[in-house]
């Protein structure tokens, strides 16, 4: 015999490893579970996006361990007023913040609108004298950007497992951030469904009468948004004489 017909011959005994492998015989259907998840609650709400301004140059200027308390006072700031008016802060990264108005299953969505007017101008009130002292302790410019919408959102359980938490999703978020992301240093963005839920042009002669002022600007748009907002400016005192 010769030499390759030995080694066909043992390969072809050699047993395979699904030969010598336990048989499963299925003894019963199998029963397929599909768990069905409850969509997230939804509500009509006021959210609001301030930013830090200035926090570029801040960074580049100043040691990490010293931004870290700067940053602590600015998110107590926000935290502050924001609790002040009875809404709930969603959400803080980096030097932003986002805070809803309005969630509680009996509010008001008006009401909502007013109070997280009234949070953002305090807002602008409180923190123009932090960066005041910023300026003079640090030599550092800072100021915040604030942006409001009204609108649906859901309420989402979102992140990994085991730090998951509770925020705001949806396209008022989203038209929120963009007004933020418009503001100026000093100001308060509000869009055409806020001034409606404070009671339209009406509403606004009254607030801007009684507790802030008002400038209306030019209509926004948005990309990706088939018609442009109307959109309201609330800007800080010295913004105003600027």
């Amino acid at each position: 015999m010769s030499r390759g017909s030995r080694s066909r011959k043992a390969f072809a005994k050699k047993p395979s490893a699904t030969d010598s492998a336990p048989k499963i015989r299925a003894t019963a259907a199998m029963t397929v579970t599909r768990v069905t998840r409850s969509l997230p609650r939804t509500a009509r709400a006021t959210v609001l996006f301030a930013d830090l301004r200035g926090y570029t140059g801040l960074a580049e200027r100043l040691p990490p361990a010293q931004i870290v308390p700067l940053l602590e006072e600015f998110f107590s700031v926000l935290s502050s007023a924001t609790a002040a008016q009875h809404g709930k802060v969603y959400h803080m990264a980096g030097d932003a913040m986002m805070a809803g108005f309005g969630l509680e299953p009996a509010a008001d969505g008006d009401a909502g609108a007013r109070a997280a007017l009234t949070a953002g101008h305090r807002m602008l009130e409180i923190f123009g004298a932090v960066a005041a002292r910023w300026r003079h302790e640090l030599g550092v410019e800072a100021g915040i950007g604030i942006g409001l919408h009204q609108g649906e959102v859901a309420l989402g359980t979102l992140g990994p497992p085991g730090r998951k938490h509770t925020t705001l999703v949806g396209d008022t978020v989203n038209v929120a951030a963009r007004l933020c992301g418009r503001a100026r240093a000093g100001e308060v963005l509000l869009s055409c469904t806020v001034a409606e839920a404070i009671g339209g042009e009406a509403g606004i002669a009254l607030l801007d009468a009684r507790l802030m002022p008002f400038l209306q600007l030019p209509r926004f748009e948005l990309r990706g948004r088939s018609e442009p907002l109307d959109i309201w400016c609330v800007p800080a005192v010295e913004r105003v004489s600027v």
